[in-house]
């Protein structure tokens, strides 16, 4: 592959860290992360070496799912401060030459929405078309399935017009109607009030389920989460994207990625293709959905290596000619990488947290990744219910039980797969509540952080965090492992992943050890090297038959 037959673009090249600010850095005492706790952490996040932030929804929300519940499309929410705050923070973030990109979620809306307040008030005020409903006299709508509601259904009734309405999430979020044009315009002009505001582009909360099919037609055997990919399969799904292309996105140097429930390889070109007009890249759903039973074990080796590289490696190739990707592990709906895909223990921590990371910026797509899990941090393992503020936890657990399921177990599940596990605050140092507030964190901070924390690592040259931030300056430095065309090695291999990226004249080789035991890594004579650009341990063995790697070894070598 030539990089001159490359179409470059800036959110190609760059690291995009993902900020979910509720717990990044409170500044007043309230317990919340808020925007002037992010901008007293600028510098930090300038010094990692990433490009761009992604933040989580900082709109005008009654929190029921920590702001993607929108009420105001256009306004700030008044835990995290105010526009003046906002406008002073994207500032900070450009003189520093970091991009930002907001959450756009239009699936929905919150109930709370001046537009669902006036759509609840009559069948017969203009409103009503804004969001999706079923006159009660045509008897009980067809099944739904909602994430977040207790009996599972996606439809509320409403009393006052005798009807019911469409929710997929919480019932507090009422799916918006993008069938009706007058919806995709008021959509379309608010896109444009932040473009216009500096931002630097979009990730778009399912924006896979956006269009619904006529009429709610019955799904026959389709029941459950196995919805999902019914509902990315709406039939004006691209005719939408496409138009917000035309009306909104082209009309400025931006990036967007989609959330794609429903994304698999057989669609994904439609959905990122360049001659398609419609969004830059996506991120799918395929590598965490190996299953927990099928990935974990005790000893939290890796399990299923070899399927997960199948995957990983169809996603990276596929878009060899047209379209681009991307890389994560985890983000504010998963649990921390090190527990979710390495090995926790005090044991292999460290060294797994910086396999994971090399994983991500050596691999082909735009890397991901998620606040503090440059330090390492891990799952917080609530061992009680009442420790959770994930309203999808809540509802599962109150629906397991209301059904005579073993909630315990399930909660006993959530210690690994639980949403609030990657949403407990930063751990900054090792002060009361690890230095993110001075009042009670709104989510319990999690046990480790006297031992895990950002201020223990800062002057560690050999710590997790000064790991990543080499990384970074790696990456940016070789933009062969940007745009080199990617090789699967060893495919076959249970515990060790191997592949090459090529790109003109350089062949760079990455082995990583997804085991917590030395394994024999064995390869032509023509891929062995000492020339290590970067390594998590302090040696490399190698002879004539290849390499031996330490457990969770990671370590990148210029071949050629």
């Amino acid at each position: 592959m030539q990089l001159k037959q490359m179409y470059r673009q800036w959110w190609k090249e760059g690291v995009v860290y993902q900020i979910y600010p509720r717990s990044f850095q409170d500044s007043n005492g309230d317990g919340v992360g808020d925007l002037q706790g992010i901008i007293k952490r600028l510098d930090y996040i300038a010094s990692l070496g990433v490009d761009i932030v992604w933040l989580n929804p900082i709109y005008k929300s009654p929190n029921n799912d920590n702001g993607y519940d929108i009420s105001d499309y256009r306004d700030i929410m008044d835990e995290f401060g105010t526009m003046a705050d906002f406008e002073e923070l994207l500032a900070g973030f450009h003189a520093r030459g970091i991009k930002v990109v907001m959450d756009l979620v239009v699936n929905h809306s919150s109930s709370e929405h001046e537009w669902f307040k006036l759509a609840c008030s009559s069948r017969d005020n203009p409103y009503r078309d804004y969001y999706h409903w079923w006159p009660a006299e045509k008897g009980t709508p067809p099944e739904r399935w909602s994430f977040f509601d207790e009996e599972g259904s996606a439809w509320a009734y409403h009393q006052p017009t005798d009807a019911y309405y469409l929710h997929y999430f919480d019932k507090t979020q009422p799916d918006l109607n993008w069938e009706n044009p007058k919806v995709r315009e008021e959509i379309f002009d608010m896109m444009h009030f932040w473009f216009k505001k500096g931002i630097d582009g979009f990730r778009m909360d399912v924006i896979t389920f956006i269009s619904k099919h006529d009429d709610y037609p019955v799904f026959e055997g389709v029941h459950g989460d196995a919805m999902i990919d019914v509902y990315a399969q709406g039939p004006r799904l691209h005719q939408y994207l496409h138009e917000m292309n035309r009306e909104v996105l082209q009309h400025y140097d931006i990036m967007t990625v989609a959330e794609g429930p429903g994304t698999n390889l057989d669609n994904i070109h439609d959905l990122v293709d360049e001659d398609r007009q419609e969004l830059n890249m996506n991120y799918h759903f395929e590598h965490v959905e190996l299953g927990v039973d099928q990935r974990k074990i005790v000893n939290a080796d890796f399990q299923n290596l070899v399927k997960y590289k199948e995957i990983m490696s169809a996603w990276a190739t596929t878009f060899d000619e047209k379209g681009w990707g991307t890389q994560w592990h985890t983000n504010h709906d998963f649990p921390r990488q090190v527990t979710w895909f390495g090995d926790d223990s005090p044991a292999h921590r460290v060294q797994s947290s910086k396999l994971l990371s090399t994983f991500l910026l050596t691999m082909r797509g735009t890397p991901y990744y998620y606040m503090g899990d440059e330090i390492g941090m891990t799952n917080a393992k609530f061992d009680s219910i009442d420790d959770y503020n994930d309203l999808m936890t809540i509802n599962w657990y109150n629906l397991t039980k209301n059904e005579g399921g073993d909630a315990e177990m399930l909660l006993e599940s959530h210690k690994l797969s639980g949403r609030d596990n990657a949403r407990t605050p930063i751990q900054w140092d090792d002060s009361a509540n690890a230095g993110f507030t001075t009042g009670k964190p709104w989510l319990k901070i999690t046990g480790n952080y006297p031992e895990i924390n950002v201020a223990a690592q800062e002057d560690d040259p050999d710590s997790p965090l000064n790991y990543f931030r080499q990384l970074t300056r790696l990456r940016k430095e070789n933009l062969t492992l940007v745009y080199g065309a990617y090789e699967l090695l060893l495919p076959d291999d249970e515990h060790i992943y191997a592949y090459t990226r090529k790109l003109d004249d350089e062949v760079i080789l990455v082995l990583l050890n997804y085991s917590g035991s030395q394994q024999h890594c064995p390869l032509e004579p023509a891929l062995i090297g000492d020339n290590v650009m970067i390594n998590n341990y302090a040696s490399l063995q190698s002879d004539d038959s290849g390499y031996t790697l330490e457990p969770w070894q990671a370590v990148v070598i210029r071949i050629a």
